[in-house]
């Protein structure tokens, strides 16, 4: 079964909800891939898609410099769907025209149905909440459009050709304030584009595990082991394909959280049983990362520290020529990669810092997919829940949460402090209900007073986001009496640290991460 072949392409003009509609229709289980919207034509042919979906955006299609595409996609025949700013593409491509609106609607609104048509098919209402973000309006509806569906500001809020499969709606069915906007976004990929769902679970664990074995054969490989979720369901992956013949490296970089390296040794070595090897290199990064400040470098470094470890024990270890990594889906995307199949082999890489010629190939089984994604995969490969549910950490760990120089003094104040920050939020049972949580240490001191004398130690910054697969989040609301009390406990028993403060930024326009 090619779990790819059922495949919607969207393109991205910009739209801060793009990849939210990536993941709906993954959520409908069928394969969807991000691709910028100026991929040439023969790109997105040759990605074989059953339907096309045209992002939202920024812009105005009447400006000069609008973002376009080449209008020969619609003589494909295959269906497109245009969302806001992709349907002003249709209705500009077609000859119809776009004005910049009197009034603007941003937020819920009501959508009217017209007519009867597929795109709605099982919505038993006349009419249902949407949502909005526009300015432009349609002023004149292409020839051989209709209109479908109507709001009071938009005329055409939702219309159709009349004699092809393209489809264009001014609101935004991929949030969830959008009544119906899933059961839409079903009738276009199951309906008008016939896609089957194959693309579940257990059948990308199928899928690769057959590729795994036939790209590795009889040899061995190396897997990056960091004891997160990722690189976790990686070697799991690995290891049901494999078995023996994986070989996972974990390497201490002395930038992990409190008791890190003594529960990743506990967890794969002792209960799931792994070939585990441990290398403590904390002095090597450490050394490394001396007097270093810029955050890009900071990333180059260590991805390139661990490259230059794992290849001297793939040397020491004699005949590896694979190492294995957890890269998901965003992180392609936010590198502006182009999408390309489940397993990845390649000799280069510029994902998270890595260098550009590297002796070992890399295979990346997870480099398709989203966070929640990887975690649905690894409870059906059994996984223990505590493992797969536990908060993500960026792969050069608090070297980017320590802002500035990184040192082993500030490190172990970091350490300490989100272990504390971490401990209270499970005791108030908020841990589950987090998709991320940590603490930052600034690179700055602030005046104090702690027993009647002047202190001038960091400050520290708590941050906890609720996001579904890391592309967009928003900052958690935790209750004021909580923060107090994980902020005195921060302050009276973490020597380095006087000042508290909690991080109420949204992605975007902030990054979860602060570097």
């Amino acid at each position: 079964m090619n779990i790819y072949a059922e495949k919607i392409v969207v393109l991205d003009f910009g739209s801060q909800y793009t990849k939210l509609i990536a993941r709906r229709i993954r959520e409908l289980g069928v394969f969807s891939i991000v691709l910028p919207y100026d991929v040439p034509l023969n790109d997105i042919i040759q990605e074989c898609p059953k339907g096309i979906i045209l992002s939202g955006g920024p812009y105005s299609i009447y400006r000069d410099d609008a973002p376009n595409i080449d209008n020969k996609i619609f003589e494909f025949n295959i269906p497109i769907l245009g969302i806001c700013y992709g349907m002003q593409i249709v209705v500009n491509a077609f000859g119809g025209k776009v004005k910049e609106g009197l009034k603007r609607e941003y937020g819920k609104s009501e959508l009217t149905l017209i007519r009867e048509d597929l795109l709605f098919k099982g919505i038993n209402r006349n009419s249902f909440s949407v949502w909005m973000s526009y300015g432009d309006l349609i002023q004149v509806l292409p020839e051989n459009f209709e209109a479908i569906g109507r709001s009071k500001e938009a005329k055409y809020a939702a219309i159709k050709h009349s004699k092809r499969p393209i489809y264009a709606l001014q609101f935004h069915p991929e949030v969830s304030h959008t009544k119906f906007g899933k059961k839409i976004l079903h009738n276009f990929i199951m309906k008008v584009c016939k896609c089957k769902r194959v693309w579940t679970p257990k059948n990308f664990i199928n899928e690769n595990v057959n590729n795994i074995k036939n790209i590795v054969g009889e040899e061995k490989v190396l897997c990056a082991l960091s004891g997160g979720v990722d690189s976790a369901v990686t070697a799991a992956l690995l290891h049901k394909a494999i078995g023996n013949q994986l070989l996972c490296v974990f390497v201490n970089n002395g930038l992990l959280r409190k008791n890190e390296a003594e529960k990743v040794i506990q967890t794969f070595k002792d209960i799931l049983g792994y070939n585990l090897i441990y290398i403590n290199a904390e002095d090597e990064f450490l050394s490394a990362l001396k007097d270093v400040v810029d955050p890009e470098k900071k990333r180059k470094i260590i991805g390139n520290k661990f490259i230059e470890i794992f290849e001297r024990k793939a040397e020491e270890l004699k005949d590896i020529h694979f190492l294995a990594q957890g890269t998901l889906y965003p992180d392609v995307i936010e590198s502006a990669k182009k999408s390309g199949p489940a397993v990845t082999i390649k000799t280069h890489h510029n994902v998270g810092g890595l260098p550009e010629k590297m002796n070992l190939k890399l295979i990346e089984p997870l480099k398709e997919i989203f966070k929640d994604e990887v975690r649905e995969i690894g409870i059906e490969l059994g996984l223990p829940e505590d493992l797969i549910y536990r908060h993500p950490f960026p792969g050069p760990g608090l070297a980017v949460r320590v802002l500035g120089e990184v040192t082993k003094e500030k490190l172990d104040i970091l350490r300490e402090a989100d272990f504390i920050f971490i401990e209270e939020l499970r005791n108030f049972n908020l841990y589950k209900k987090i998709w991320q949580a940590f603490a930052v240490l600034l690179p700055i001191k602030t005046v104090g007073v702690m027993g009647d004398l002047r202190t001038y130690e960091h400050a520290l910054v708590l941050r906890a986001v609720d996001s579904v697969d890391g592309m967009t989040a928003d900052w958690f609301k935790i209750e004021n009496t909580l923060l107090e009390i994980i902020a005195n406990k921060i302050i009276n028993e973490v020597r380095g640290i006087n000042r508290v403060v909690y991080d109420i930024s949204s992605k975007p326009p902030a990054t979860i991460e602060w570097e």
